[in-house]
This record gives structure tokens, sequence and C-alpha cells, in this order.
């Protein structure tokens, strides 16, 4: 299950919201093939992949305010150290949640500073363990200061042109693939599948039908 934008205050500790009503309880099973409209959603016009060519790209759409995302990271994590051949891995911060703008810049500025494999889950347990709030940027910066890096330099990239394209970037792809709850995976551009440990195993299969040409 995951956590609707829309529904976000609703939502208590534990519990998540399905997408749009779409996904039901995944149903994949070792050896059986996931199921279009149960397992995953077809997307009707193919969302831009930034993955080079004969690659498959598998984004992760996540919010650090989303406790179900909390819950999901390292399942994800785990995965993403030794994905299927051939697989691109990105995480995308969406657009909607609390601070949902300070929270991209933050990731983004991470991200460019090579710090997300050190301080991603950290940043997870900040919020929702240790209850810090983030509401602007200097905030950030003083927390990630207690993180051992150089406050003025996290600033400049949480400021910079860079980090705005690619949150306008996450933003445009976020509403590409039409995502209204976290987490979601997107494979290929063209599929859309829940953030759970079933989800990756949809994730897998339908990677290996990419590769295979069907």
């Amino acid at each position: 299950m995951n956590m609707k934008r829309r529904e976000f205050s609703l939502c208590t500790a534990g519990a998540g919201l399905a997408f749009s009503g779409l996904l039901v309880p995944l149903a994949h099973a070792q050896n059986s093939k996931p199921v279009a409209g149960k397992d995953f959603q077809l997307l009707e016009q193919r969302a831009p992949v930034e993955a080079p060519a004969g690659s498959v790209e598998v984004v992760e759409f996540f919010s650090y305010m989303c406790h179900v995302c909390n819950a999901f990271e390292p399942t994800f994590n785990a995965w993403t150290k030794s994905p299927p051949k051939g697989v691109v891995v990105r995480r995308v911060p969406v657009p909607f949640l609390p601070n949902f703008d300070v929270m991209q810049r933050m990731y983004f500025a991470l991200e460019a500073m090579n710090l997300v494999e050190k301080l991603h889950a950290r940043v997870f347990a900040a919020i929702h363990v240790e209850r810090r709030s983030f509401s602007d940027g200097a905030m950030a910066a003083d927390w990630v200061a207690t993180q051992g890096v150089d406050r003025s330099k996290f600033l400049d990239q949480f400021k910079s042109f860079t980090t705005a394209t690619k949150t306008a970037r996450a933003t445009q792809l976020t509403n590409n693939y039409k995502i209204d709850g976290v987490p979601m995976l997107g494979v290929a551009g063209r599929f859309l599948t829940e953030g759970t440990t079933k989800g990756l195993q949809v994730v897998e299969a339908l990677v290996e039908d990419i590769k295979a040409g069907r």
C-alpha cells in the first residue's frame, strides 16, 4: 500500500492508501506472470527516460515525508545493490506531501555531492524517528552540517540552477507517470507498480520481458 497526495493528513503511522484505487495487493508469485491492471499499470503515453539505450530504467517515486516510503527504503536500497543486469535505477522525489519543494531540493543537493548513499536513509530517520522538521533550506543545511557536511557547500547546491532544473524535471516526470501516491516504481517509461517487495518482483518480470523484446 502507498500514500496518496490528497489523503496524506488522514494516514496514521504504519498505514497507507491504495494508488488511485487501481492496484490491489499484488498476487505476483514466483514463476507467475504479472497481470496488467492488477499487478501493474500500462501508461497511455510513454514517459521520458534518462537511461542509455540498451538499458532499462527503473524509477522509484518517493517522498521523505511519507512513512510508507520510509518503511520501504531498506528493501529498495538492498535491491539497488544488485538489480537485474542492464537496469539503471534512479530515485525521484515527488512534488507533493508537506515541504515537498525543500525535500526535493535536499535530495538533489545530496545527489550532486555524492552523499545519497551516506545520508538518504538518515534523512528518513531524522524525519520519522527524530521528528525533525525541514521547513526551509537553512534548516536542511543545519542538519546536514551535523552529519559532517560543509553547510555552505550544501546550500550552494541546494540553491543551484542544476538543482532547480532537476527538481523541475522530477515534477514533470511525476506528472508524466501520473503519480498520485508513493512509493511507486516506474519501469522504462511504460509501466507503473507499487513500491513493495512484490512490486519489485513485478519490476523484475517486466524487465525480463522488455529485454526479451516482449
